[in-house]
């Protein structure tokens, strides 16, 4: 494996963990996006109570 500077490291330290946490963040928000679809397909045409 070549040598990398420090800095080199802390950059792909971080690359690592921005990669993970958007994946995650990615994953969270379709199963939220799913199962609100989901929800309001099961509930049919109910009354809205928020003003929005």
């Amino acid at each position: 494996m070549p040598q990398l500077s420090p800095l080199n490291w802390i950059l792909l330290f971080v690359l690592f963990w921005v990669a993970v946490l958007t994946l995650s963040v990615l994953v969270w928000w379709s199963g939220k996006v799913f199962f609100q679809a989901s929800n309001l397909a099961l509930a049919g045409l109910k009354e809205n109570k928020w003003n929005w």
